[in-house]
Formats: structure tokens, C-alpha cells, sequence
């Protein structure tokens, strides 16, 4: 016999959403292969791709809170006598 009511429902939902995740991470798959077809292609045309990814890291980072981490990671280097 076939479930039916809330039993029947929670499985459908629960069903649903295990089938949008496992979309949603096959998106986030192809898009992370696209992003590293992306830096190849950079590194291709000369470009460092670990500059670039600090970059794009900074680019995320206000300004501000950059700042006072560059200040701190000076103080650290002239305290380690690296500065």
C-alpha cells in the first residue's frame, strides 16, 4: 500500500531537496572548471596566477579592514626583522 498524507509529503520535500542541491553543486562544478579554464588561459598569456588570485582576494577585502591587515603584517615583518 502506498503512503499517503504527511509521511508521503515529507518524502516528496525531502526528496526535492536533495535533488536541488545535487543540481546546485553540479553548477558549482562547472562553474569552479571554468574559473580554472580562466586562470590556464591567464597564465597562458604570461600572467602569474597566484598574483592574480591575490588580487581577486583583496579585490573581496574593504579597504579598511586591508589596510589594517597590511599594517599588522608590517609590524609583524620589522618585529621578525623581515622589513
Amino acid at each position: 500500500m502506498a503512503e499517503t498524507g504527511p509521511t508521503r509529503i515529507a518524502e516528496d520535500q525531502l526528496r526535492a531537496f536533495v535533488e536541488r542541491i545535487e543540481k546546485l553543486e553540479e553548477e558549482k562544478k562547472a562553474i569552479a572548471d571554468d574559473i580554472k579554464d580562466v586562470f590556464a588561459e591567464a597564465k597562458g598569456s604570461g600572467y602569474d596566477v597566484k598574483a592574480l588570485r591575490e588580487v581577486i582576494r583583496l579585490r573581496k577585502t574593504d579597504r579598511d579592514e586591508r589596510a589594517e591587515r597590511e599594517a599588522i603584517l608590517e609590524t609583524y615583518l620589522a618585529a621578525l626583522g623581515m622589513a
